[in-house]
């Protein structure tokens, strides 16, 4: 069942000083694949009014709901099987900006034409040196995944590969040339946890804002 959340973040925390979130000028539909909470509350922060939708809601439903915007949330195991999120996902692509989160990023590179893979060894925790290939910023970050997108089997011609690994040289994000589409592997939310990459949700909302 869809509902509405409207939580923001605490507004004081042991690490930081959190400011009232702004008003919510855009309207983001959320698919739940096991999502976190605290994502909802960055994005209240960031200034979304937020709809959560279950994962196997429609492309078209989701687009009924009107929104500026489609988060694909993280979640538990191999994102392979999961063939009707991914044909929505493809559906959704250039219909609306979209970021993803996780298993969400696994999902997008499968309905970009790419493929995953189960790891060796998992990413786990919060201590993973990620550096960004637009700004050469490293950024640390929390990750719980083992699996990932495989950079050769996407188009370089169509994806631009935006974060790596530097520990073992995995895939940690990219975007989509043509479309406003772009996801990461690790978790910019976590809490506790890593603040460097919260960044990402005022792109998202950039990103909703060009595209109205």
């Amino acid at each position: 069942v869809a509902y509405q959340w409207a939580k923001p973040v605490d507004p004081c925390s042991p690490s930081e000083r959190v400011a009232p979130p702004p008003e919510s000028r855009y309207h983001v539909v959320a698919y739940d694949y096991g999502i976190k909470r605290n994502i909802l509350r960055r994005l209240v922060q960031a200034g979304c009014r937020v709809t959560v939708v279950p994962s196997l809601t429609s492309a078209e439903d989701a687009l009924a709901l009107n929104p500026d915007g489609i988060f694909l949330s993280n979640g538990p195991g191999d994102p392979e099987p999961l063939e009707t999120q991914v044909a929505n996902i493809r559906k959704l692509i250039g219909q609306k900006p979209i970021f993803g989160i996780c298993l969400g990023h696994q999902l997008l590179g499968l309905a970009a034409g790419g493929k995953t893979y189960k790891l060796k060894f998992g990413h786990r925790g919060a201590n993973h040196p990620v550096r960004n290939e637009l700004t050469k910023r490293v950024e640390i970050t929390s990750h719980n995944h083992g699996f990932a997108v495989d950079p050769d089997s996407l188009n370089p011609n169509d994806i631009e590969f935006t974060h790596l690994n530097l520990n073992d040289q995995t895939l940690e994000g990219f975007r989509l040339r043509n479309h406003p589409v772009f996801c990461v592997q690790y978790h910019p939310e976590a809490a506790p946890g890593p603040h460097d990459s919260h960044y990402l949700f005022d792109d998202f909302v950039k990103l909703m804002s060009e595209n109205r």
